[in-house]
This record gives structure tokens, sequence and C-alpha cells, in this order.
């Protein structure tokens, strides 16, 4: 068995269709293991960007995702992902979320209590995928005596995307694996790992569920350049995830689990960089290990294996820049060689 985990490419709607084309044709040559599409409030749609790269492509995983079940119903999406997976051979997966609660109340519409909506969604996609009429009447979410007019591949996967006990729980027992966001350490994704797998087995799944989760990646020849670029990166996503910390528990802990890094020293870097203090300047070498692979090829597949150790069994990179397809077909070299 490998002490790597799974590497693939995260993509988003910042990403305009034609670039998302282009990384993912370079995925597929680098031998890397995915494409993961992540659909963000009002930017561009992911769809037709998967639809393309599907087409593109000949042998990497399209995962489209993370939709909420608030603005996309769930029969909707079992309509969609199961013609993306005609197109693409049988290589799709989604996966759900609750959404960002900001947004979707921008939009009038009340994302309280996302555990049951959650559930309900994945009761009834997951029926619908399976080619059966769902007659199911939920605490938030309905299908009456639906069926699909095809018959789509049986199995597709479907991932749960959240960071509290209550929807990783979920993720073990009604779907086939939990995806974890940027800006969590190592020790918190092998604790949601392990409570995903807990409830799996309380729920008598026949697998372990996979563990996917989100990461930047820099890598060059320069390894200076490569740490000041990751911190970078790291400062651009940090106020943001440290205020999200201040409402959510669970936010706080994936940040601050196992980094040695304290509440005091997040929060002060964290204003630093709000106040326009360039991230390279203002955060230290254990931001950078904690939430991006920075370095060489060979350097960013070192501190990959943390994450295998911890229990992550996919990597979804996000490379940025125009050097991205040719820092992608480097790691897929990195780990070709490593093997």
């Amino acid at each position: 068995m490998s002490d790597l985990p799974k590497i693939s490419i995260r993509l988003d709607g910042s990403i305009p269709p034609r670039e998302c084309v282009e990384l993912a044709v370079a995925a597929d040559k680098a031998g890397l293991s995915g494409v993961w599409f992540a659909e963000n409030a009002f930017a561009r749609g992911i769809w037709p960007a998967a639809a393309a790269c599907a087409v593109a492509t000949k042998r990497v995983h399209i995962h489209v995702g993370v939709f909420n079940p608030f603005n996309r119903h769930p029969t909707m999406m079992a309509m969609e992902v199961g013609a993306l997976d005609e197109l693409s051979n049988g290589r799709a997966s989604i996966s759900l979320g609750a959404g960002i609660m900001a947004a979707s109340s921008k939009m009038g519409i009340d994302a309280e209590k996302p555990v049951p909506a959650l559930r309900d969604a994945l009761i009834i996609l997951r029926a619908l995928l399976n080619g059966e009429e769902v007659n199911y009447i939920g605490q938030r979410f309905s299908a009456k005596k639906i069926k699909l007019d095809y018959k789509p591949r049986s199995g597709i996967p479907i991932f749960l995307a959240g960071r509290g006990n209550l929807t990783i729980k979920l993720a073990g027992e009604a779907a086939d694996g939990l995806l974890v966001s940027n800006m969590c350490s190592a020790g918190y994704a092998g604790r949601s790992a392990e409570l995903m797998r807990s409830a799996r087995f309380g729920a008598k799944n026949g697998s372990a569920g996979l563990v996917v989760q989100y990461m930047p990646c820099i890598t060059n020849g320069a390894p200076l350049e490569a740490f000041r670029d990751a911190k970078r990166i790291v400062g651009e996503m940090m106020p943001r995830f440290w205020a999200l910390g201040q409402k959510v528990s669970s936010a706080k802990e994936a940040l601050l689990l196992g980094t040695g890094l304290s509440e005091e020293e997040f929060a002060e870097a964290a204003s630093d960089i709000n106040s326009g203090q360039d991230p390279a300047d203002v955060l230290d070498e254990r931001y950078a290990t904690t939430f991006s692979l920075y370095g060489t090829p060979e350097e960013c597949l070192a501190l990959a294996r943390r994450y295998k150790a911890a229990g992550v069994d996919e990597l979804a990179l996000t490379f940025s820049g125009p050097s991205a397809p040719h820092e992608i077909a480097a790691i897929g070299k990195a780990i070709e060689a490593s093997e």
C-alpha cells in the first residue's frame, strides 16, 4: 500500500471554463486521480466546465459539487450528475454540503438546521441514481413518486462536505465519503476521518469510506520563492476562515488542532493581514506547512504523506497562475518516480 494519498486537482468558479479544461487535460496526462470542482455562490456555475473536461479527458474522475439542496433540489442533482456520468463514461461523482448561510440568506433561502436537509437530499439522490422510483416525504425535501426517465449507472459516488460532528457522522452513515475543506489541519482531518469511519461502521456500511481534502500546492525549483508564495496563498484565506472560526467552533478547531498555533497567534496574524501587511512577512513556516504543500515536487509529496498517515485518502490540490499546467506535470512525474 502506498504511503501517498491519491493526488487530484481542484477547480472552481473563479477559473474560466477553457482554463479548467487545460488544467484537467494536464492532470489527465500527468496520471493524477481526478478533478474536483467546487461551485461557489455567485461565481461561474461549474457544469459547463465539468462537461467540457469530461469530453476532453480520458481517465481522470470528474467530481462535481459542492452543491446544496437549498438552491438545487436533489432531483435536479440526480438528473445532472447522471447525465455527466454518461458523458464521462462512468467517471463522475457528486458532493453535497450545506452551503454558505450568508449566501443563502441573500437569496431569501432558509438554510437553518442543515443536517436534516442533507439527510433528505442524500436519501432522494441515492435512490434516484439507483434507478428507483422515490416516494419520500422528508423534513425539508421530498420526492413524490419520482423516477428518472433514463437509467443511470448504479453506484455513482456521493460525498458529503462539512466540519460539524453531525455532518461528519452523516457522511459515514449515508454517503460514500467526506470532503474536507481548505484550511483544515492534518490533525483535524484525521479526527474527522476517524469519526466518519466510526459512524460508517455503526451503520454497517461495507467500505471504510473515503476522505478527500482540499489544499493549495505551490511547486517549483526555487524553495524560498515557493515558501513565500505558499504563505501568500494561505494568508489570502486566513482572515475569512478565522472570521468563520469566531462563529463556528468546528471551524476554529479545524484551524488549530495539532498545529502548535495558539488562538492569540492566529488572531494577531489575521489582523495583520487584514491591515494590509504582506502574508509572506507575517506568517511563519507553521502556517505554510499546515495549510499547503510547497517546495520541490518531492517536498510537496513529503508533506502529502502526513495526510495519508492521518487518514486522508486523496488530496485535491489547487494550482494557480500561468505555471499551473507545468506544476501539475511535475507533481505527476514525482509520483511516478516514487512508485
